[in-house]
């Protein structure tokens, strides 16, 4: 017990999953088709041809799971509503079995002690509207004001916190512009409209929930602490290319009303040719928010480089010159991603003093580690690694508390393995093990540790 970090009294330890890689009944009660639906069928985007149709089939299996995170201890449960299931098309009335199947969650949640968390968007667009457009086009994010305001008003008696979107970054470019997640797109000034009207559709639903009243609400971001390879201005230039697409792009306009300073230097003619802003926008991205949920993995370390494509009409918006770099001498998880705990407490850090008073208090809303996870002998799953990530990460957020960055809670990511996108079943970040054959559930070693470390600090 003497290693368990120590956290503040009134800290939210919780866990995490999203709609699409644990439901499943993607068919059933009235849900509509998701771009996932479609980009998992197209041959070669999905390992293996892995597609979300059974996943965990959480739907039907949602108070055994309940029942997990109530012996957890937790006192959060981060979800995603899927938005097919509460408008099949992405528009018109509510289709009331879909939203039915969130009421029934929230009270169950809610009868276990456990405060439920939604998140609004994880990634699941409703195809109907990529067929229109997707995030490219304004009228997405306007439909996506509209849903927020309907499941608000069903749900916001029973949900005190609430997320608009999780990682509008990867939903603009690994989807938009790298082609490496729904719906599969390579493109460069329609990805950089994707991701202003991602911000456009948050500013619409923040407006929603505080019609309907919400007590917390805020965004999920996925942010990396990015440093240069060296000290060349070459480097220190790519560096903040780099932060301009990975972070300040989204952190400029959310906390200070304003798009960042290196945007033309970063783009070039895929921003300056734009024609998706209109005035207005910024007042209404920038409306205060009560917390900035961070998810996070593993930091970066970026040089300079050739543009991929010399011609800007085949550039992507990702094709910034940048390239990426690995960090020797690290352990590196089953993503390939490199372990190095203390980057956290580094951006939370560099946060506060970037941003100062214009940032909200933080939750870590994602934070955990996929493994080669084995079923032993004895039945059980042994996964010491992932239980050391968890410890040193959480004892960084823990060391940024400390150094004054205002830290409410951390979300482990995830509760169960699950589907994990463009990896299909390959890659498993649960701290519960599924057998994806039976969808038996077995706590593996880091639930009894996590268990540990919430009874530690009540």
């Amino acid at each position: 017990m003497s290693e368990l970090p120590s956290l503040p009294p009134d800290f939210v330890f919780g866990a995490a999953t999203a709609s699409y890689q644990i439901e499943g009944a993607v068919h059933e009660d009235g849900r509509g088709p998701s771009i996932w639906d479609t980009f998992s069928r197209e041959p070669g985007r999905v390992l293996h041809g892995a597609t979300g149709d059974m996943a965990c089939d959480h739907y039907h299996r949602y108070p055994e799971d309940v029942a997990l995170l109530r012996e957890l201890g937790v006192g959060s449960y981060r979800f995603s509503i899927a938005w097919p299931r509460i408008q099949p098309t992405g528009s018109g009335p509510v289709n009331h079995k879909g939203l039915d199947f969130y009421s029934r969650l929230v009270d169950e949640l809610l009868a276990a002690g456990i405060e439920p968390a939604a998140t609004l968007y994880h990634w699941d667009l409703p195809q109907a509207l990529e067929d229109r457009g997707g995030w490219r086009v304004r009228e997405t994010a306007e439909r996506f004001g509209e849903y927020a305001a309907l499941v608000a008003d069903a749900l916001a008696d029973r949900i005190p916190r609430w997320i608009t979107l999780n990682e509008p970054g990867c939903s603009a470019f690994l989807g938009y512009a790298d082609a490496h997640h729904a719906p599969g797109a390579a493109e460069g000034t329609p990805a950089l409209a994707a991701a202003h009207h991602l911000l456009i559709g948050h500013g619409l639903a923040m407006r929603a929930l505080r019609t309907a009243g919400v007590r917390e609400a805020g965004i999920t971001l996925n942010l990396s602490h990015v440093t240069a390879a060296s000290d060349s201005a070459a480097d220190l230039a790519a560096l903040v290319r780099a932060e301009t697409m990975q972070k300040l792009m989204w952190t400029e306009p959310l906390l200070r009303g304003r798009y960042p300073a290196a945007e033309e230097e970063t783009w070039g003619e895929l921003i300056t040719r734009q024609t998706f802003r209109q005035e207005g926008d910024l007042e209404l991205i920038s409306a205060p928010m009560d917390f900035l949920g961070i998810n996070y993995y593993t930091p970066t370390v970026v040089r300079d480089a050739p543009h991929r494509r010399p011609d800007p009409a085949l550039r992507t918006a990702t094709d910034c010159r940048i390239e990426t770099v690995d960090i020797p001498e690290v352990r590196r998880t089953a993503m390939g991603w490199a372990v190095v705990p203390d980057s956290l407490r580094e951006l939370l850090v560099s946060l506060r003093h970037e941003y100062a008073d214009a940032l909200p208090p933080i939750f870590i809303t994602e934070n955990g580690s996929a493994e080669d996870d084995v079923l032993s002998a004895d039945g059980q799953i042994h996964d010491p690694d992932r239980i050391t990530y968890l410890r040193d990460h959480l004892a960084a957020v823990a060391n940024a508390v400390a150094e004054g960055v205002d830290v409410r809670g951390y979300y482990v990511w995830s509760l169960l393995d699950n589907y994990e996108w463009a990896f299909g079943y390959d890659r498993r970040f649960g701290i519960v093990h599924v057998d994806y054959d039976t969808l038996r559930r077995t706590p593996k070693d880091s639930y009894r540790w996590y268990q540990q470390l919430i009874a530690a600090n009540a």
